[in-house]
């Protein structure tokens, strides 16, 4: 059984990270979803279990913080942070986790702890990565996917308030759009959208001078 793995999209679905996704089983979400409609597309590739992000807001009231589960012969357990799991993880064969965007496989024992990282909006100069694991047998076997960055010049508006387009991003992603619907949405450069919505969803509680600075807008 093929079974991807990812965390972290912030309301970023990359073509790539739904190619690499296709053919799997079953996919499984570490948290920080950020709409509705990044679930809606992984269904639309197999089934999806998800568990709610700390930046997961009311839409995701119905997704649960932790799962324990059965699937194709493992035990796991999943939840968006590290330090939220339980104390003994002997008992499971795998645990997913998210949160810190940073690719993380190791083992306990028999219990295998992954962390697939971010395929979101990348952070900084972090890696964009997910995990594609294959069951057979009773072997498991992970696969880390490795999406490359492309760097894009952006253009920054010349006719608009700056701060408030930032400002308007912000409420934006508040309602849940993701980096691509608000640049389509606005008519806006959708690589300035992605970098100012990163900033925002990554800094709790930066403000839209702060989220400048930092971009040295």
């Amino acid at each position: 059984m093929k079974i991807g793995i990812l965390s972290d999209t912030h309301g970023l679905l990359r073509p790539e990270a739904m190619a690499a996704l296709s053919g799997c089983e079953a996919i499984l979400h570490g948290g920080d979803i950020n709409r509705q409609e990044i679930i809606d597309a992984l269904e639309r590739i197999a089934p999806v279990y998800a568990v709610r992000g700390n930046n997961d807001g009311e839409w995701a009231q119905r997704l649960p913080l932790f799962l324990d589960f059965g699937l194709a012969g493992l035990r796991i357990c999943m939840t968006h942070k590290k330090k939220d799991l339980p104390d003994g993880l002997s008992p499971y064969d795998l645990v997913v986790f998210g949160h810190s965007h940073k690719y993380e496989a190791s083992r306990q024992g028999k219990t295998l702890l992954l962390n697939p990282g971010s395929c979101g909006p990348r952070r900084f100069n972090q890696a964009i990565t997910l995990a594609v694991l294959e069951v057979e047998a009773g072997s498991v076997c992970v696969n880390r996917v490795d999406i490359p960055h492309v760097g894009r010049a952006v253009s920054l508006p010349t006719s608009v308030d700056l701060k408030r387009q930032v400002e308007t991003i912000m409420k934006e992603t508040q309602k849940g759009r993701g980096p691509v619907e608000i640049a389509e949405r606005h008519g806006w450069d959708a690589a300035l959208v992605e970098q100012i919505v990163r900033l925002y969803v990554t800094h709790p509680g930066v403000t839209a001078d702060g989220i400048m600075g930092k971009m040295g807008l």
